[in-house]
């Protein structure tokens, strides 16, 4: 009797890249990726992701690493097996639009150093974020892996889902990702989306993406597979589970007992699994011991898997982690309010800070971030639901709404970039775009490596401990008089975090040092969870400004006064 050919799956290891982000707060090291490497080379994956999302900017800001040497190092190792990172459209790896040419150089450097699938998402899935990126991609020959950022709400419909699918099918994508970066994809909608998209566009390739926040990750893979993807994410079982993605072993016993062939090696993942097993020991954030492996509470918040922890050491930054429930409770409404966004970078971020502020101020939408005022207007792209006009006029206060792809207000930005770094400080056209993606990230870290030396052991321990986000104002040394020694009446710092007198890098002062401003004018900013909070002028007068640009605050500290 002819025995039955087996169906075959593929598996994308995440290990190295959404894995440790999620738990670790990203804080996996190259020189730890590159003892295994090999190994996870040799294990028989479809895909390694081991770039972008936030690793980049981790990279810069705490590790005291070139993200772009991370890439060569690993592709000079894993021959075998095609190396994937995570983009975010128009926003690369940020928190912002960047022009065109940014994003098009950005690829094609990608490319030269090795970068081999790009799964390209954007946040509010607006096709027209994604188009600059996606041809890009094809153009310097890489594997343009389009995304849907699966949410729910009363306007995100399979139908939808279908049409924003054959948009990305219009541009030249290679394959889909449905992208569940909450973990709140159930089996029945993955099968029954699985299988329309099947139905609209039978060529093409669909993985799933997702998380074991809520616990229902693994049965949803089993039936996506049968509904017809033919990828699906998983990180080695010491990385896997809580906020991370299903284990890659388990779900290979899975799938094999349903007749699946994922040509995957065991004693590989074994030895895998037994290197991660010793590291968690050194790279496992204190903040995320003792976590709940389940949080069926993500079903009704959707915040997606690397928010989770973030969001908990950004309150415990403020003093706040008790009103961790008033946050988590505030967040439905507040996602409801700016029209039903998904919940993925940058949008988690910008809802989730939001309602942060809308629980710690007391009043909702009394401290708007410059990123929710640009977010109203239209700046981060079409918002899946219309926000009510009278808070929309709220949220944007001055600022102009906008209709266009906002790319296409934004003038080339790679000859700015590069005059506004000095000369010395340039070793390769990368330093370039790492600057153009993150100033103040880049140059500390430009600077720390003008000065050599290896990162100490103490600073090593405290980046392990820290969250994703700007160094806490506790941790560093006084940077604003107090209150008795201001003349005038105090603007203070409404809550922890760097001290800037621009809203953004490498723009002018919001006020010059002893310029005239009015009560209610945005005078200055303090970056808190990585987003621009702007501090108001707390009277009309001549304002003096007390702490320096780019210093640590905490919430009262006394940065400028009005006389």
């Amino acid at each position: 009797m002819k025995q039955e050919k087996k169906k075959v799956l593929r598996i994308t290891d995440t290990t190295l890249r959404d894995a440790h982000q999620s738990l670790w707060a990203t804080r996996m090291r190259t020189d730890d990726i590159l003892g295994i490497a090999e190994a996870i080379d040799n294990a028989g994956y479809y895909a390694l992701e081991c770039w972008g999302g936030a690793t980049f900017d981790v990279c810069m800001r705490f590790l005291r690493e070139n993200p772009w040497e991370r890439l060569r190092r690993i592709k000079a190792v894993c021959r075998k097996t095609p190396l994937q990172m995570l983009l975010r459209g128009q926003n690369l790896l940020g928190y912002r639009h960047y022009p065109d040419d940014v994003v098009e150089r950005f690829v094609a450097l990608a490319c030269e150093n090795g970068m081999d699938i790009f799964r390209v998402f954007d946040a509010l899935n607006d096709p027209r974020n994604l188009e600059t990126a996606v041809a890009s991609v094809k153009k310097y020959g890489g594997h343009a892996q389009g995304t849907l950022c699966y949410t729910t709400s009363p306007v995100h419909t399979v139908e939808k889902y279908v049409e924003l699918a054959k948009a990305q099918e219009a541009m030249g994508i290679d394959s889909l990702a449905i992208k569940d970066m909450a973990g709140i994809l159930t089996p029945g909608a993955a099968r029954e989306l699985v299988k329309a998209l099947r139905r609209a566009m039978p060529k093409m390739p669909v993985e799933i993406h997702s998380h074991m926040t809520s616990g229902m990750a693994a049965a949803m893979y089993l039936a996506a597979a049968e509904a017809g993807a033919g990828c699906f994410d998983c990180a080695i079982s010491t990385l896997s589970s809580f906020s991370s993605q299903p284990p890659v072993e388990s779900m290979l016993s899975v799938f094999e007992s349903e007749g699946y062939d994922c040509g995957l090696d065991r004693a590989a993942l074994s030895k895998i699994n037994s290197y991660f097993r010793e590291l968690k020991a050194k790279r496992q954030p204190a903040s995320s011991r003792g976590v709940e492996p389940v949080d069926a509470g993500v079903l009704v918040h959707a915040i997606p898997g690397g928010m989770i922890s973030n969001l908990r050491s950004q309150l415990a930054q403020q003093g706040a982690l008790d009103r961790l429930d008033e946050v988590l409770a505030e967040l439905p409404r507040a996602r409801a309010d700016l029209g039903y966004p998904p919940l993925v970078t940058p949008t988690s971020q910008i809802v989730g800070v939001q309602s942060v502020l809308n629980v710690l101020s007391g009043e909702r939408y009394s401290m708007v971030t410059d990123e929710t005022k640009r977010y109203a207007a239209g700046y981060y792209g079409a918002t899946p639901a219309p926000i009510a006009p009278k808070l929309r006029k709220r949220l944007c206060g001055g600022l102009k709404p906008i209709s266009c792809r906002p790319a296409d207000l934004l003038g080339p930005g790679l000859e700015k970039a590069a005059a506004e770094l000095p000369p010395n400080t340039i070793r390769a056209e990368e330093d370039i775009l790492s600057y153009a993606l993150f100033p103040e990230v880049a140059l500390g870290y430009f600077k720390w490596r003008k000065e050599g030396g290896p990162i100490p052991a103490d600073q090593e321990e405290a980046a392990n401990a820290a969250p994703a986000a700007a160094p806490t104002a506790a941790a560093a040394a006084p940077a604003a008089k107090p209150a008795a020694a201001a003349k005038g009446t105090p603007v203070l710092a409404p809550l922890n975090g760097t001290f800037y007198r621009s809203d953004a890098p490498g723009k002018p002062p919001l006020a010059a040092d002893g310029a005239q401003v009015k009560a209610g004018d945005a005078v200055c900013v303090v970056e808190a969870m990585k987003l621009f909070n702007p501090i108001k002028a707390s009277a009309s007068g001549r304002i003096t400004f007390l702490a320096k640009h780019g210093a640590q605050v905490v919430k009262g500290d006394v940065v400028a006064a009005v006389e």
